[in-house]
């Protein structure tokens, strides 16, 4: 019997995908924002407001948007402000990518 190989499915990438995918992954190397992360995730299609996510982390209002700036110059999250506060989406394109760079076969 054979042994199967591993490749990337989609081959291989280009100069621009692989520093947009290297920004991501980036990103989501820290342990705080993947906490941030997975909170709005837990939230479904549905926007999560700023003001939620401190208690999440136990840290300060600013640290978080710090963070949150950085998921969403990573592209992974999108960022409305709505009045005083800023709520948070995620991009799913952006998981399908982070899914599909990830999945060898």
């Amino acid at each position: 019997m054979g042994t199967k190989c591993c490749s990337l499915s989609a081959g291989p990438m280009t100069p621009d995908d692989a520093q947009r995918i290297a920004g991501r992954l980036k990103a989501l190397s820290d342990p705080t924002r993947l906490q941030l992360l997975s909170h709005v995730a837990a939230q479904g299609c549905g926007a999560v407001c700023v003001c939620d996510l401190t208690a999440v982390v136990d840290i300060s209002q600013p640290t978080v948007s710090h963070h949150m700036k950085k998921l969403v110059d990573a592209g992974l999250l999108t960022r409305e402000q709505r009045g005083k506060w800023a709520h948070y989406s995620l991009v799913p394109e952006a998981f399908a990518e982070l899914r599909a760079f990830l999945d060898l076969r």
